[in-house]
């Protein structure tokens, strides 16, 4: 069986990445290995199940080492009929990165940078979240929680290290219960669904966009007035996503759009 196909990984988002985890599924599927995937974002996570679905006899089993991870690696794995056989550990760590940061706030890419200079891939990188004042973790593949382990560096002037954590004693993201939110707004900008949706105000949602921290169907998004419509989905970096469930015109000739928060 032949998973590659051209028109297909042509119209993905990342027609590079879609390539080589059909390569791989592939490989799993000649060869009976269950193979895992790198770190792979997740509107890529979303297309590459959206295919897998419709195949009998591979399968594919996202993990991000924790419930509500964005980036996963995937495992693939041909079907077999006893399906009691486990499946393959996946190849991940847990990662702190403890500094003092109570007089020199940091964001996320702060820590991104600082794994960068360390030589780390993004192929490597899970999900990354920060803790308070204390630093940042997250999920590493097993060999870059091996070579950071134990390592020292700063982010500017804060001394920091880095440590290898069991999952089970990570402070993990809180995970949301959905929630259902009903609002009436003069437009469908961005920027005025994102503030009902999440709870802030419009300069504070100006600010975030500013910063790269929205992103509209996982596109990061520059501009709050761009339009937005029934099916989207907006992401706030920490905050989870917003869903548009539908949007209404009422007889005011405003629009009553119907949202659900994860």
């Amino acid at each position: 069986m032949k998973f590659t196909d051209k028109e297909l990984i042509k119209k993905s988002r990342d027609p590079e990445t879609l390539g080589s985890l059909l390569a791989l599924a592939e490989e799993a599927y000649k060869t009976w290995q269950e193979l895992w995937s790198p770190f792979i974002e997740a509107p890529i996570i979303e297309e590459t199940l959206k295919i897998f679905e419709k195949l009998n006899e591979i399968n594919c089993f996202p993990e991000g080492g924790y419930p509500g991870a964005e980036r996963k690696m995937i495992l693939f794995k041909r079907d077999l009929e006893d399906n009691s056989i486990k499946q393959s550990t996946p190849p991940l760590i847990g990662l702190k990165i403890e500094g003092n940061f109570l007089f020199d706030k940091t964001e996320k890419n702060d820590f991104l940078k600082a794994l960068t200079e360390e030589g780390v891939k993004s192929s490597d990188l899970g999900d990354v979240w920060i803790i308070g004042d204390r630093g940042a973790q997250l999920i590493c593949s097993e060999r870059t929680g091996l070579f950071l382990n134990n390592k020292e560096g700063k982010i500017r002037d804060v001394q920091i290290k880095y440590e290898i954590i069991e999952t089970s004693k990570m402070r993990l993201p809180v995970k949301r219960i959905p929630k259902t939110i009903t609002t009436v707004e003069a437009s469908t900008r961005l920027d005025a669904i994102a503030s009902a949706g999440f709870g802030l105000s419009r300069s504070k949602i100006a600010i975030q966009i500013k910063a790269g921290n929205i992103r509209l169907n996982w596109q990061q998004i520059t501009q709050g007035n761009r339009s937005v419509n029934k099916g989207d989905r907006i992401q706030l970096e920490g905050k989870g996503q917003v869903v548009i469930k539908n949007i209404d015109l009422t007889k005011k000739d405003r629009w009553r759009i119907l949202l659900q928060r994860e």
